[in-house]
């Protein structure tokens, strides 16, 4: 796969920062570098503000002025914990720093447990994710620790662990909450929410969010809250909530999204709810599959938010400022100058329940929503980008990352969707958003960049934009999260040729391999390393980029990443990347310094062996790109790669089609020396050969030809491929394949075969040490001779020939050669050992053999081949022009043998021409 896209990752935070504004009369030195030293406390400061917590520390210990203003209160009002792993001894390395924090983020159960030794005992809110594995023990001891909590948010992931008892320690710590929500909790039970009821007098903002159940009667005592969201919430009875929720005074706002409330019961509710205003009720099935209810606009004075409504046209019947462009309400409301308390309130609560139902919705990807997405939900989620509420940039970011997305695996995204996100300006806006100094909105604006550019005009659009640069930059960050995404979009961004050469341009490369030497030294960075060696296995397969990729240390990297990684993924990706960089032999050295690095050979020969067939099928196609050269032929030989090779061959019957070509490609390059051979076939791997042989897929079918032929040159083997059935396998290709190659490959199988060297073992016995199996070599060297014969004459144009046995024009022969041409024969490269054979076989009484013989020797030496100069070389060594000029002299000879050995000499004799000028 060249692509990979994810639905979910952990959230991150961003906060608006000023830009900096440097005294203007600051001196610089003689140097023209201005003294950071004399820099102005309060630009330090401002300074110190744009970093993440860590890097604060690490700055404040570069000298004492710079230590005390570090320590600043202003710099610690909140704290985000969620970049780095925060535990207990982290913790407590920053509490002297944190007596005056404000507000706190964190991510996972660990972090929870770490917080209370913080001694932040002034927070007034805590919002954590991640938060599968926390329990009622760590909840209630944060409670009892910060009773001054105004605000405790959990999620989105589900909290499976916290029960009624912690919301109910909750409610008793800190009776000063205002806004509680919880997301995932197994059973929310009256005593809990009677005792937030009673304890918690301002709290104005409750969600139970995605819960199993819910007491809905009980939310009826709060007559506090103002606004109450149950989205995705289950077993709600809505036959018991209009009596009890009708008694709640000040209920501004309900979401009901996501759940199986009916159109009688929100029909109700707006009669009933009288101080209702807005209702939430994104992806309820009942409501939208009833006609009559959609077509019903009588909402009583309500706004109704959902899917088959006019939702920023409703928002906008909220705002104090209805004069504005209704489809930007939300950024209007946020540059309006005047907006009183309570708008604020609503609107600040819409935006993040939109987010949270736009996400989850997304995630879920329903049927029958693709005109909501991209009429509405795509400007909604683009919209909240804007918001000054940083998880509700994060969620919808986030969102346009999975909205497009049809399927993880296969890396397929929604064309319209993620076009309707560049139509209306999301490049740009999440573009930015990635050039945030917030590490969270780095992360998940990279990651939907990377989703979103797997379509080519959005890939197109985040190139000319800038953004691949941008990209570049984030790959090189800290934290894991945001090189992991950045990573991602290079992935994607390097599909095709297009932004190749740009990636390499913007230090995209290095920063790629940097990635893999850093992480693969540590636990928990395998997201990481998958995208970076995805990235580098595209990257890899430009003759350009894969020599940037070798001169950055990309072999070593990778090589370390196949040798040490234990994760499927990322094996299957540096195994893609090490065979993209040896793909290249002819035209730079990363082939042979591939097999040159120490531990190459023995690690992709190991991962042949792995249990996962993408593993496997990398693997193999590496060992095949690096047996084009000498020296690695042996060496992987040396390192076991025959057994695991045939091993593999043996057992991939069933496996896909690239996993089988790679697996016969591999035998094939190692075949090629005639030492590898024998071993291929004393090891068995002649029957799995053949097998792949009977494929009908041409391009395994092509390849397993190609070992065959390679086998067939040992006598041995040859009686081996006739032991195993091979004769009417290959018969069957020379006659019917549809490839060129294929069926010339097993004519010459076929030749080498019955040329007459077989017979000398033949009788004596066996290819292997046990009982031969019986054969009969007469019928099928009649079979074999058929076929071979059939084959040469299909590329013998009966007018052509009989111009050219008339004239000795050149243009007679031209044609001739130009209607026996098989062009990709053109790139087969003979040993000094098979050329001797095919010079021989013009001796051989059989006619058909000499005209098959003559025939692949004039293909081996058309002038432009890619190896004929090679070949030519070879035949000049072996005395050939004379036996090449008796064969067309030849009165008994075919007519095909002497017309092909006329070419094969006009082609000597144009090379030794071209040679001398």
């Amino acid at each position: 796969m060249s692509r990979r896209v994810r639905r979910r990752v952990s959230r991150r935070g961003k906060e608006k920062v000023d830009c900096l504004e440097i005294d203007e009369n600051l001196s610089l030195d003689e140097k023209g570098v201005l003294d950071w030293i004399r820099l102005p406390d309060d630009t330090v400061i401002q300074l110190f503000s744009c970093l993440n917590y860590r890097d604060r520390a690490s700055l404040s210990s570069t000298c004492q002025s710079w230590r005390i203003l570090g320590k600043s209160p202003c710099l610690w009002q909140a704290l985000d914990l969620r970049p780095h792993k925060c535990d207990t001894a982290a913790a407590a390395s920053l509490a002297s720093r944190c007596q005056n924090i404000q507000k706190l983020r964190f991510r996972g159960h660990e972090s929870a447990n770490a917080i209370i030794n913080l001694q932040a005992r002034n927070l007034r809110e805590i919002s954590g994710d991640c938060c599968k594995k926390m329990t009622d023990a760590t909840l209630s001891v944060l409670a009892a620790r910060h009773e001054w909590l105004e605000c405790l948010q959990l999620g989105p992931d589900f909290c499976e662990r916290i029960s009624s008892d912690a919301v109910k320690a909750v409610a008793i710590c800190c009776r000063l909450l205002q806004k509680l929500r919880l997301s995932g909790i197994h059973e929310v039970d009256a005593d809990a929410i009677n005792a937030l009821a009673k304890h918690c007098p301002n709290l104005t903002d409750i969600g139970f969010i995605d819960c199993r159940k819910v007491d809905e009667t009980a939310l009826g005592n709060i007559g506090s809250v103002r606004f109450l969201s149950v989205a995705g919430t289950t077993n709600i009875k809505w036959n018991l909530v209009l009596q009890p929720w009708s008694k709640l005074p000040h209920l501004t706002g309900l979401d009901v999204s996501r759940t199986d409330i009916t159109p009688s019961t929100v029909l109700r509710m707006f009669s009933s709810l009288r101080s209702l205003k807005v209702l939430g009720a994104l992806n309820c099935p009942a409501l939208e599959n009833d006609a009559t209810f959609v077509s019903n606009n009588n909402h009583k004075g309500k706004v109704l938010l959902a899917v088959f409504t006019d939702i920023l046209k409703g928002v906008a019947t909220l705002s104090v400022d209805t004069t504005k462009d209704e489809g930007n309400i939300f950024l209007n409301w946020r540059n309006f100058k005047t907006k009183d308390g309570e708008s604020e309130d609503i609107m600040n609560w819409l935006e993040w329940i939109l987010s949270h139902s736009l996400l989850r919705v997304s995630e879920g990807n329903p049927p029958g929503l693709d005109n909501f997405w991209l009429n509405q939900g795509s400007a909604l989620l683009l919209s909240f980008i804007h918001s000054a509420q940083e998880e509700v940039q994060e969620r919808a970011a986030t969102a346009l990352a999975t909205f497009v997305v049809i399927d993880d695996e296969n890396a397929s995204i929604d064309t319209g969707r993620a076009e309707a996100v560049m139509r209306d300006g999301g490049i740009r806006l999440l573009l930015n958003l990635a050039m945030s100094w917030r590490e969270g909105l780095q992360a998940e604006a990279a990651k939907a960049i990377a989703n979103l550019s797997v379509n080519a005009n959005v890939a197109k659009a985040v190139a000319e934009e800038g953004g691949i640069s941008i990209l570049a930059n984030l790959a090189r960050s800290v934290n894991k999260l945001v090189a992991e995404e950045a990573a991602g979009g290079l992935w994607n961004l390097s599909v095709g040729e297009e932004h190749k050469g740009a990636i390499a341009e913007a230090g995209g490369v290095k920063a790629l391999v940097d990635l893999i030497f850093k992480w693969s030294r540590s636990t928990g960075g395998e997201g990481v390393l998958e995208r970076a060696a995805g990235a580098l296995a595209n990257l890899a397969a430009d003759d350009k980029c894969s020599m940037e990729v070798a001169s950055v240390g990309g072999v070593r990297a990778l090589v370390t990443l196949a040798r040490n990684c234990k994760v499927e993924g990322v094996q299957e990706q540096a195994a893609r990347a090490l065979a993209n960089l040896a793909a290249h032999g002819d035209s730079n050295g990363n082939n042979a310094a591939v097999g040159q690095e120490t531990g190459a050979l023995e690690a992709l020969v190991q991962l042949i062996r792995s249990p996962h067939d993408g593993v496997r099928q990398e693997a193999a196609g590496a060992l095949w790109n690096l047996s084009f050269d000498d020296r690695n032929r042996e060496a992987i030989a040396a390192a076991g790669g025959v057994e695991a090779l045939v091993a593999l061959a043996r057992s991939c019957s069933n496996a896909s089609h690239g996993l089988q070509e790679r697996a016969a490609g591999a035998l094939w390059g190692l075949s090629v020396s005639e030492v590898n051979s024998i071993a291929i076939g004393r090891e068995g791997g002649v029957a799995p050969l053949i097998a792949l042989a009977r494929s009908d897929a041409e391009d395994i079918h092509e390849t397993a030809a190609g070992a065959l032929w390679n086998l067939a040159f040992n006598p041995g083997n040859a009686l081996r491929i006739v032991e195993e059935g091979g004769v009417p396998t290959l018969v069957h290709l020379c006659s019917s394949s549809v490839s060129k190659m294929a069926r010339f490959m097993s004519a010459l199988a076929l030749a080498y075969m019955f040329d007459g060297r077989m017979d000398e073992i033949a009788p004596t016995g066996t290819s292997t040490e046990s009982t031969s199996k019986s054969v009969s070599l007469d019928g099928a060297r009649r079979m074999a001779l058929k076929n071979i014969e059939a084959f040469v004459m299909t590329f013998s144009d009966a007018q052509a020939f009989s111009a050219a046995a008339a004239s000795s024009a050149p243009t007679a022969l031209t044609q001739v050669t130009e209607s026996a041409r098989i062009q990709e024969a053109g790139h087969l490269r003979c040993s000094g050992a098979e050329i001797g054979r095919f010079v021989a076989m013009l001796r051989n009484p059989s006619s058909i053999l000499k005209a098959c013989a003559a025939f692949a020797l004039l293909q081996f030496t058309i002038p432009g081949g890619r190896h004929a100069l090679h070949h030519v070389g070879l035949l000049q060594n072996a005395g050939a022009p004379r036996v090449l000029r008796a064969t067309a002299a030849a009165t008994c000879a075919p007519l095909g043998a002497k017309i092909f050995a006329r070419i094969v000499l006009r082609n000597l004799e144009q090379h030794h021409t071209g040679s001398l000028i």
